[in-house]
């Protein structure tokens, strides 16, 4: 059987999936925030949803509708940004999850999509699993290593994939019409020692948002880096199940 689209389905599909004996459902967990003069605000929703429904694709699983908005107070210096609070984050997070698990699903899978949700959505998956709810939360593991592969470019930061080169292309591989490449724009901003460890606003270090050079991106590139991250995730997903089944 296929996965089933709980946006598309109806409570009766979603009943005859459960009763097949699947019962892993996946979140992708995105945020509405700035991506440079070239990419949509939407860029971590679009990411996440399609890791995600390449996942459930492959479980055959319940994929539930992606949360387009995070924790992305980085960011609130450039029009268009919304950002919830951590606090927020965490309780939609467990919120779904608690209702998903109500209607039968054993274990949900978060396919997170924005550095800045990672500290709530996985205080939300922490509650959820002290609670007795499977909850396993995946932040693109093998991204950087795929990225290392494949970028033409240096990184702004280790690691750090902001409107670059690597996002762009993911972007041109799920959604070309919504790439701007007449707006390229390559920036290395100078990073203070702490990057990372303190709270920084965004729009103060890179004045068009880019961290590194979406100018090499490229589809190609874009569905390398998908399927590799989605490779390392079903591995991360079946050592999950095999240890809590053991």
């Amino acid at each position: 059987m296929p996965m089933t689209d709980l946006a598309s389905a109806s409570w009766t599909d979603v009943q005859q999936h459960l009763a097949s004996g699947r019962t892993l459902a996946v979140l992708p967990f995105g945020a509405l925030e700035q991506h440079g003069p070239h990419l949509p605000l939407s860029t971590d929703t679009i990411q996440a949803a399609g890791v995600a429904e390449r996942i459930a694709r492959h479980y055959e699983a319940l994929l539930l509708p992606a949360v387009p908005y995070g924790e992305t107070w980085d960011n609130g210096g450039f029009p268009g940004t919304i950002s919830l609070a951590a606090s927020t984050v965490t309780a939609i997070c467990r919120d779904i999850g608690l209702s998903a698990q109500s209607f039968g699903v054993t274990t949900l899978v978060v396919v997170n999509g924005d550095y800045g949700n990672r500290a709530p959505v996985h205080a939300a998956a922490r509650e959820l699993s002290i609670g007795g709810f499977d909850t396993l939360v995946l932040d693109y593991p093998g991204l950087a290593e795929i990225g290392d592969t494949v970028k033409e470019t240096a990184w702004a930061a280790p690691g750090l994939c902001h409107a670059d080169e690597i996002e762009t292309s993911m972007v041109l591989a799920l959604e070309p019409r919504l790439v701007h490449p007449d707006r390229f724009v390559a920036a290395y901003p100078e990073l203070p020692a702490d990057f990372g460890r303190r709270p920084i606003r965004f729009d103060t270090l890179s004045p068009s948002g880019v961290f590194g050079d979406p100018r090499p991106a490229t589809a190609a590139k874009g569905e390398s880096i998908i399927a590799y991250v989605v490779e390392r995730s079903i591995e991360e997903i079946d050592g999950h199940l095999a240890a809590i089944s053991a």
